[in-house]
């Protein structure tokens, strides 16, 4: 059955689609993958790479590792050592995280002449 012909049948993928984008879709999610494709990091060197506040990186790895893309490794050592990895499952997310970047990179021009010439075009508001 072709999933255009069952409308209902559209909707649970759509359902099932949202639930798995509403995490790995985020913006610290995809960056983070992508930083990780290479192997290990230790959280400060995440944290660096990616400009990112200590708060958002410790909640977003939180929930990769909870939906199993992302592996903490902590080592009792002086000082602490934690270090983060991708999974096998994680390993798969890089493929499509690599061409989204890659996508990001070869459109961004465009992307910006796009939005400087809307934003020309548009009155202000209150005019």
């Amino acid at each position: 059955m072709d999933r255009t012909d069952c409308p209902d049948q559209r909707q649970k993928q759509c359902r099932v689609m949202n639930e798995v984008l509403t995490r790995v879709g985020d913006r610290w999610s995809v960056q983070i993958v992508f930083v990780l494709s290479p192997g290990t990091m230790r959280f400060n060197e995440i944290k660096r790479e990616l400009g990112i506040s200590q708060r958002v990186l410790s909640e977003s790895l939180r929930d990769l590792e909870r939906d199993g893309l992302v592996i903490r490794r902590h080592f009792a050592t002086i000082p602490p050592r934690v270090e983060y990895e991708l999974t096998d499952l994680g390993r798969t997310f890089c493929a499509p995280v690599s061409a989204l970047a890659q996508w990001a990179f070869d459109h961004q021009s465009s992307i910006e002449a796009n939005r400087r010439t809307f934003v020309a075009a548009t009155p202000l508001a209150g005019e």
